[in-house]
């Protein structure tokens, strides 16, 4: 028989909390307590903020582990730079436990916060979990103290809690924050500026508060706007309260206004999936909102916002009504869907915010995902080429406009993406609009079908322009015809997954063209 199996230690990664030794957990007393190493991270001056609030439950027995960076910005002439150092840190600090481990010794690798958020001991957890029993901890995280010393909710309700870096850059920053409904960002110190400057971008500068050295001697509490950035130390963060309902003495000043302003926003095809960051932002700043009811019932609620829902044949009405909510100084979002240049409200608010009562309320168009750039990519790639975009309506225009430019962009040869080619109303333009093209296009033109892109009755069918039934088409259906140069093939179900199962032919137009 061989020798038995030396018994190793047990690691444990050890959440101390955020700063305060009384908010340490009873399980991470006892397991301190169980521990023969005690192990924690300091800079290169060797003081250790997570020894300092384990410092009462220590013991002279216990054999001490200081983990010392070798750095602590990010300029070194290691030559696998910033990262190569602190991965081959890691691996010498985890190698230095592992001998521990191996040697049957329990080590408590000592956390601020929550070892697994942000912390230093998940790289060690990475390196060492899956050779040692192991257990982790959790602790109060940083943001939790935060929320508590300010005494404002995170969350509540339906809302999300983004946590973001504020190393970010500073486009990432102020994309996330215009997202977010709640939102903390972590690491201020030197990336303050930068994080203030989102804050500003995003409309949210006045709902920022600052906490720094939550629960530690030193605390400070604040507006955000009020922090001297040279002051700002990297254990400091920004808070982006809950909206719904805060305290009095925690609502930001109102700014009084005089002139509010219009945001004319697209939701994509379908609401939540296609939404921007920007969009998400607007449509959470705003006061009203002002749109078709489907496209308003595709926005989440928020309490004290006002939602202002029309039929959709009052384009013109809706606009004036969102101008002269802006004039008394609201914010308002009109909503679109898709894109809301393209055939939607930006066009209707931009002429009547031309009439000179209207002249000095500031007017934005965000842009959006269109339902033709929606329903391609399902197939692959028809918009690859020369395109051009038509509506088949006729409540706007007449049909010899339209006939007459359907017929200029198939002689051109152009893929056709075509909008509202039918209605219950609205019925033969279809039929019409085939004949014409069968003048200029082979009957077997590759035609995408694609009907209520992102929705939960979504379906794409691929056939030939000679097979096309105007019946099946309705005001939810988009169009793609292709051009002479398009082209479709078999892809096994790898192109693409709709909402009714697999699309197995992937179609699109070659970005070059036949010379002469």
């Amino acid at each position: 028989m061989g020798e038995p199996q030396a018994r190793t230690g047990k690691l444990y990664g050890v959440g101390l909390g955020p700063g305060d030794p009384s908010l340490l957990t009873l399980r991470a007393v006892e397991a301190i307590a169980e521990a023969d190493v005690v192990a924690y991270h300091s800079a290169r001056h060797g003081r250790s903020i997570a020894r300092r609030i384990a410092d009462r439950h220590l013991r002279p027995e216990h054999i001490e582990e200081r983990l010392m960076y070798p750095l602590t910005v990010e300029t070194t002439d290691h030559p696998g730079g910033y990262r190569g150092a602190l991965d081959d840190f890691y691996e010498e600090a985890s190698a230095r436990l592992a001998a521990h481990l191996d040697a049957g010794r329990t080590v408590a690798v000592l956390a601020e916060g929550d070892p697994l958020f942000y912390g230093s001991y998940q790289h060690m957890h990475k390196r060492l979990a899956h050779r040692y029993p192991t257990e982790v901890i959790p602790g109060v995280t940083s943001l939790s103290a935060a929320a508590a010393r300010l005494g404002a909710p995170l969350t509540e309700g339906e809302e999300t809690l983004t946590v973001i870096p504020g190393t970010l850059p500073e486009e990432e920053l102020t994309a996330r924050l215009a997202a977010a409904d709640s939102a903390v960002v972590m690491k201020l110190g030197r990336t303050f500026p930068a994080v203030r400057r989102a804050l500003e971008r995003t409309g949210r500068l006045e709902e920022a508060r600052y906490v720094e050295r939550a629960t530690m001697d030193g605390e400070r509490t604040g507006a955000f706007t009020d922090i001297d950035p040279d002051s700002v130390p990297y254990f400091s963060v920004a808070v982006l309260p809950s909206r719904v309902a805060p305290l009095p003495e925690q609502r930001p000043s109102p700014v009084p206004r005089e002139r509010g302003e219009v945001v004319v926003v697209g939701t994509g095809p379908a609401g939540a999936r296609w939404l921007t960051p920007e969009t998400r932002g607007a449509l959470a700043a705003a006061d009203d909102l002002v749109g078709y009811t489907t496209y308003l019932d595709r926005v989440p609620r928020r309490p004290g916002q006002r939602r202002h829902g029309s039929d959709n044949k009052v384009e013109s009405e809706r606009a004036e009504f969102a101008l002269d909510l802006a004039r008394r100084g609201h914010r308002v979002a009109v909503v679109s869907g898709g894109d809301p240049g393209v055939f939607a409200m930006a066009s209707a608010v931009l002429e009547a915010a031309a009439q000179d009562a209207y002249t000095d309320v500031p007017v934005r168009v965000l842009p959006g995902v269109t339902a033709a750039h929606a329903a391609a990519a399902r197939v692959g790639a028809p918009l690859g080429h020369d395109y051009a975009t038509l509506s088949l309506s006729d409540r706007l225009k007449p049909w010899e406009v339209i006939a007459a430019r359907l017929a200029a962009a198939a002689s051109a040869d152009l893929v056709l993406a075509l909008y509202n080619p039918g209605s219950r109303s609205r019925t033969w333009q279809v039929g019409k609009a085939k004949e014409l093209l069968l003048e200029h296009r082979a009957p077997d033109t590759p035609v995408v079908v694609a009907r209520d892109i992102g929705g939960p009755g979504e379906s794409v069918r691929v056939l030939r322009l000679a097979d096309l039934e105007p019946a099946e088409v309705d005001m939810r259906t988009l169009l793609l015809v292709g051009s002479s140069r398009t082209r479709v093939a078999d892809r096994g179900g790898l192109a693409a997954t709709g909402a009714d199962g697999p699309i197995t032919r992937a179609v699109w137009t070659p970005r070059w063209y036949p010379e002469g």
